[in-house]
């Protein structure tokens, strides 16, 4: 089993590259990235089960019969805008997706947030869909511990470099970025590279971003403004708050606020 869930993140992290590369003549400093976001949620749902003290024969066999009807990878799509050192990522809605856990609520394969970072002011504003409350959740920038490697790679015609890294203290993360796009940026809350992240992966979480496709284009100022909808709160406040309501959730707690911090 470990071997094959093995297989399946390299997966994750090579998804993409077989893409048609686009040849990059310049570089940019504002435009629009496509992102997909691959979950190997097979991997995710083992692990509740093996976590999971209860009822462990009656997951067992129902995740038997989800197999039979969803794949094992499920694929996400989001963009990102940037321009003026600043980035709004944003998940696109398909409202004809009938690619849903159903019975099988597996959060980190879910897309629950918006988010704006102004790199120069190191600051971002996430907003975040909780059930059914919206939170406008104010921080500064993620916090990653990055070391640069000499690896490299071809993504949609930009040469990315490797970086490994640490967030939220213990999640390992395996980042390509590119400084032919010199913005500080990236999928969700990833940032702190010198140069546009266009690949991430969290190879224990089972989930990568992947850039499909990037498209050269002066973006309005109108267009890169925070999400205004929701209630306002700091980091700290919206934490205590999620733990609180999911005091009594045992190991699914943990999976849905580790998905939310990201």
């Amino acid at each position: 089993m470990k071997n094959k869930l093995f297989i399946a993140t390299g997966l994750l992290l090579l998804t993409g590259n077989l893409a048609s590369a686009q040849y990059v003549t310049r570089f940019i400093k504002s435009g629009i990235i496509d992102f997909d976001k691959s979950t190997n949620v097979y991997a995710l749902i083992n692990r509740e089960i093996a976590l999971s003290k209860d009822e462990n024969v009656f997951s067992a066999k129902a995740f038997e019969g989800y197999k039979k009807n969803h794949p094992q990878i499920q694929v996400s799509k989001s963009t990102l805008k940037f321009g003026d050192n600043k980035t709004l990522f944003t998940p696109v809605v398909d409202e004809d997706d009938n690619n849903t856990n159903n019975w099988f609520d597996v959060p980190m394969s879910q897309q629950f947030n918006t988010t704006y970072t102004d790199v120069n002011a190191s600051s971002k504003l996430s907003q975040k869909k909780v059930f059914e409350e919206t939170f406008l959740v104010k921080d500064s920038t993620a916090k990653i511990k990055w070391k640069i490697t000499g690896e490299t790679r071809d993504i949609l015609g930009y040469t990315c470099r490797r970086a490994n890294g640490l967030i939220l203290d213990s999640i390992y993360v395996v980042a390509f970025y590119t400084d032919q796009i010199p913005v500080v940026g990236g999928p969700e809350s990833f940032t702190g590279l010198p140069g546009m992240i266009l690949q991430v992966a969290l190879p224990h979480e089972n989930v990568a971003w992947i850039a499909t496709k990037v498209t050269d284009v002066t973006v309005p100022s109108t267009t890169l403004v925070p999400p205004k909808k929701g209630k306002a709160v700091n980091k700290e406040q919206f934490q205590a708050t999620l733990k609180s309501a999911m005091k009594n959730w045992g190991v699914y707690a943990q999976a849905y606020l580790k998905s939310l911090q990201l």
